[in-house]
């Protein structure tokens, strides 16, 4: 007797306990100790009622309280029969709302497979609009029953038929196109071939611009960067001063070393106490530079 309850007890996590007094002839161990199999949830099922789990089939204002109840909150709800629809049993789900002391009541409805606000609650009117939603819409209700007539869905097969006649030619032209492409082997070709030939001029560029010192990979040249290129390596002969390009350029990195030397660190200065600073380190005759003879002005100190 061991060894066996050790073995059910390894097969099934739960079991019943069964006292000593208890013997088959008395019937099942809930017979023998006056309960229901389902417990509390069948106390009240002399009266037809089961207690089961429900859960809300869409969204309603619960009339006491007049909070909003969301499609899928679950509740304990009692369950019983309301008649029959045909052979198909109507049931009416009693439960209480969770936030007052507030019954609702829904019942099934198989005649057009929904559900029934009885009592208790209101149901929240939700309409759908396909431009609304952005989605197609596939007809509307009058069309559907327009092709429950025999003679609207003839007109309508004439009318598809004639579509497809005049649309005849461009669907030969697709499928020519269709099977132009329907050789795998040829479009795999075709593609390796102009990949090789890509990759040639590639490694060709490559080459070249490492032969410059260039390492990295750059891209086809433009119109405009052609321009900009000439307006870079163009070569001046004079500048604003007529001085020769290199002399200027020294004269005027001479000019900016001593504007950064006589410039004050408390404040900044004017343009005039400046200039009266680079005229007075450099010795240049003032009334020669001011008449804009700079040839005559070069050299000449006083």
């Amino acid at each position: 007797t061991s060894q066996v309850s050790v073995i059910m007890a390894e097969r099934k996590a739960v079991n019943k306990y069964y006292p000593p007094e208890w013997t088959p002839s008395m019937g099942s161990i809930n017979k023998y100790r006056g309960q229901h199999p389902l417990r509390e949830r069948a106390k009240k099922i002399d009266q037809g009622i089961l207690v089961v789990r429900f859960e809300m089939p869409y969204n309603i204002w619960c009339d006491g309280c007049k909070a909003h109840i969301g499609k899928g909150v679950r509740y304990n709800a009692e369950k019983k029969q309301d008649g029959k629809y045909f052979s198909t049993k109507i049931w009416v789900f009693r439960m209480k709302c969770h936030l007052c002391d507030n019954y609702m009541e829904i019942k099934t409805d198989p005649e057009k497979c929904d559900f029934t606000v009885v009592s208790g609650a209101t149901r929240k009117v939700e309409t759908w609009d396909a431009e609304d939603s952005e989605t197609i819409k596939l007809g509307s209700e009058e069309d559907h029953q327009k092709l429950d007539d025999p003679f609207y869905k003839l007109e309508h097969e004439k009318e598809d038929q004639r579509k497809a006649a005049d649309s005849a030619p461009r669907i030969v032209q697709l499928k020519n196109v269709m099977d132009s492409r329907k050789n795998d082997y040829a479009l795999s070709q075709n593609m390796r071939k102009k990949f090789r030939e890509t990759k040639k001029v590639l490694e060709l560029e490559k080459i070249e611009n490492e032969k410059r010192g260039i390492f990295i990979p750059l891209l086809p040249p433009t119109e405009e960067d052609r321009i900009e290129a000439e307006k870079m390596f163009q070569k001046p002969t004079t500048l604003s001063f007529g001085l020769p390009v290199k002399k200027e350029a020294a004269a005027l990195t001479k000019k900016r070393v001593l504007e950064i030397k006589s410039a004050s660190i408390f404040g900044v200065e004017s343009k005039e106490a400046k200039l009266r600073k680079l005229l007075q380190e450099s010795k240049i005759d003032r009334s020669l530079l001011w008449s804009g003879d700079a040839k005559r002005a070069k050299g000449r100190a006083i």
